[in-house]
């Protein structure tokens, strides 16, 4: 059965009416985190400090009481500069970060995270519209959750964001067309320059390096590097477009993450654009046929004199 309009979720995913937005309060909230950890999440063996910013405290203490009881580490911060001054102080493993704070919003915060250093951003938005979530994406964040959401949810991302980020051992090196990325270290070069790249899009441009040739749709991408079975596939579009806007010599005009019209986007080594179409020949138009000019019969003119042989 489908969700009613204008329905909330719970922490256990149940529908709630709009007016009732903690469903019990905090303490269900922390109870049901509790029995979620209990039964095994899995987050506990890969705790990490995580950052949770937001103006609106029950939403804070719910999301902080679900990451505590699943085995992190969490801090909080209730707008922009106290978040960044907390991130400074302590450096996060992940920032679950709201999009509408008040004075500096959620957009500038990321922004300015990502001018510390490296770090994995999830953003929360009570909006629905598309230009918001791109709008996340574009400065920088690996992920998104809509409110209102399932604090559930929200761990699972936060567990998958961070499962990905950590450092593989054993995972061998990949290079082409100039490129290298090393799933241990985290760490991607374009001839010989490191690139700053977000956690997703090092692990894109790791995926491309390790499957080149092969042309693959959004949806593949998306659960090839996300982890996602579903989703936004614009969230595919943007990442590639930033990845291509640091790999490619012109990003109007990309040579190795190629487009692939009707399936999707094809990693091309040898960097050699799409060939176009070739014009059919031209030929050129036949010689005329040279024309054999044949004696006239030649009638003087009606005022010419006769001549002696006429007379």
């Amino acid at each position: 059965m489908g969700r009613r309009p204008g329905a909330r979720c719970d922490a256990g995913g149940m529908e709630q009416q709009p007016h009732d937005p903690t469903a019990g309060g905090p303490a269900r909230h922390r109870a049901e985190a509790g029995a979620a950890a209990e039964t095994g999440s899995g987050a506990g063996a890969a705790a990490g400090r995580i950052l949770v910013v937001d103006d609106d405290p029950t939403v804070a203490e719910v999301v902080s009481g679900y990451l505590d009881r699943a085995g992190y580490d969490v801090d909080r911060a209730g707008d922009g500069p106290t978040a960044l001054a907390r991130a400074a102080e302590h450096r996060p493993d992940l920032v679950v970060l709201d999009l509408m704070l008040p004075g500096m919003d959620g957009l500038e915060v990321c922004g300015r995270l990502r001018a510390q250093g490296p770090v994995p951003v999830i953003m929360l938005t009570a909006r629905g519209d598309e230009g918001d979530r791109i709008l996340g994406l574009e400065v920088g964040a690996d992920d998104y959750v809509t409110k209102p959401f399932s604090p559930r949810e929200l761990v699972l991302r936060v567990e998958s964001v961070l499962r990905r980020v950590r450092p593989r051992a054993g995972a061998r090196r990949l290079a082409a067309a100039g490129l290298t990325a090393d799933p241990a270290a985290r760490r991607a070069t374009k001839h010989g320059s490191e690139l700053a790249l977000t956690l997703r899009e090092f692990d894109l441009l790791a995926f491309f390096l390790a499957h080149p040739g092969h042309a693959y749709g959004r949806e593949d991408l998306m659960r090839e590097v996300w982890g996602w079975d579903f989703g936004d596939l614009s969230t595919v579009t943007v990442h590639v477009r930033r990845l291509r806007g640091k790999i490619e010599d012109d990003p109007a005009r990309p040579r190795l993450i190629q487009t692939v019209w009707g399936v999707g986007y094809r990693f091309d080594p040898a960097g050699e654009p799409t060939p176009a179409i070739p014009a059919p020949p031209q030929t050129a138009p036949p010689a005329p046929t040279p024309v054999t000019p044949t004696p006239a019969t030649l009638t003087p003119p009606a005022n010419h004199p006769p001549t002696p042989a006429e007379s």
